[in-house]
C-alpha cells in the first residue's frame, strides 16, 4: 500500500513590499523537494494601486528551471539572453537558468498606471545531473498551446509535462508534470499514476484526498506506485505536480540551486565579482550577493 498524503504545514511568508505577500510552501523540513520541484511560492493575491507594482532586480540563478503561472495580473521578464516577455494568466514563462543567467522581473508599464490585481505561483524546478550546466533558454507559451483535458466536473490545463496521456509543448529534462485543476463540487479526479511523486496545492476551495482534508492555501504531498483519488468538497481551483524523485540531493543557496556546493561557491563569486552576463534593457540595477 502506498504511503497517505502528508500536509505541508510551516509555510512561511515573505513580504515583497507594498502590501504583496509570497507565501513559501516548499522548502520545508519534512518535504525538501517533490519528484524535481525544490521551491514553490504562493505569490498574492495582492492588489497594487495606480503607480505601484513588483520590481524584482536582476538577479542570477544555475542549475535550475524557473516557471512563473499566473491567475492575475502581469509580470514582464527579461534576461541576459535578450528576451522580453510579459506574461498573462495562463501563458507560461519557462526560463532554464543552467550554467548561469540573469534576469529581472517586474509590472509592466501599463499595469502600472492603472493598477492591478496580482495572484500566481513561481516554482524552481531542479534540473538533472546531466543537465545543470545546459546553455541558458528562455521559452514564452501562450495558453493556447497548452493541452487542456476535460472530465466529468473537472477541466486541467497541463502547464509542463506529461499527464493523462498528453504533453505539454513546455521543454523539460526530467519526467514531470505540473497542472491546474478546476472541480466542480462532487468531482473526483485520479492523480496521475506514471509520477511516482505527487503534491496538491488548493488555491481556493476544498478538496478530501483520501482521508486528508485540505482547504484553500493548504498543500499535500504523496509518493507511492498509487495514490488516493480527490474529491472535491465544493467547487475548488488546484495546483497539482510531482515527478520522478530527483537523482540525488540539491543544494540551494539564494537563487542557486546545484548538486555540488564547490558549484554554488563559484556562483557567489561570479556574482560578486559581477561575471554574469546583465540582463539587456535592464542593466543599472541589481540585487546585491547576500551577507
Amino acid at each position: 500500500m502506498s504511503p497517505l498524503p502528508t500536509l505541508i504545514d510551516k509555510s512561511r511568508l515573505h513580504d515583497l513590499g507594498d502590501g504583496f505577500v509570497v507565501r513559501r510552501m516548499l522548502p520545508v523540513l519534512s518535504t525538501r523537494h517533490l519528484g524535481p520541484f525544490v521551491f514553490y511560492d504562493h505569490m498574492g493575491p495582492a492588489d497594487f494601486m495606480p503607480g505601484k507594482g513588483i520590481d524584482v532586480r536582476p538577479h542570477p540563478h544555475i542549475g535550475l528551471a524557473t516557471v512563473t503561472w499566473l491567475f492575475e495580473g502581469s509580470i514582464r521578464h527579461r534576461d541576459s539572453l535578450g528576451s522580453l516577455a510579459d506574461i498573462m494568466p495562463g501563458a507560461v514563462n519557462w526560463m532554464t537558468a543552467g550554467r548561469g543567467i540573469t534576469h529581472s522581473e517586474r509590472t509592466p508599464p501599463e499595469a502600472r498606471r492603472s493598477g492591478q490585481r496580482m495572484h500566481g505561483i513561481q516554482v524552481w524546478v531542479a534540473l538533472p545531473r546531466a543537465y545543470e550546466e545546459v546553455e541558458p533558454e528562455f521559452h514564452h507559451h501562450d495558453a493556447e498551446s497548452l493541452p487542456r483535458v476535460r472530465q466529468p466536473g473537472v477541466e486541467l490545463v497541463l502547464i509542463a509535462g506529461t499527464a493523462y496521456g498528453n504533453t505539454s509543448p513546455v521543454k523539460v529534462f526530467a519526467p514531470m508534470f505540473f497542472i491546474q485543476a478546476q472541480l466542480e463540487a462532487g468531482a473526483e479526479l485520479a492523480l496521475p499514476d506514471e509520477h511516482a511523486e505527487r503534491g496538491v496545492h488548493v488555491i481556493e476551495g476544498e478538496v478530501s484526498w483520501g482521508e486528508l482534508a485540505l482547504g484553500s492555501g493548504q498543500m499535500a504531498v504523496q509518493a507511492g506506485a498509487t495514490a488516493p483519488k480527490l474529491r472535491a468538497n465544493q467547487a475548488s481551483r488546484l495546483m497539482l505536480f510531482g515527478g520522478a524523485p530527483l537523482d540525488g540531493e540539491r543544494h540551494l543557496w539564494w537563487n542557486f540551486v546545484s548538486s555540488s556546493r564547490e558549484r554554488i561557491e563559484q556562483a557567489k563569486a561570479d556574482w560578486a565579482a559581477q561575471a554574469f552576463a546583465k540582463v539587456v534593457g535592464d542593466e543599472e540595477e541589481f540585487i546585491p550577493l547576500p551577507e
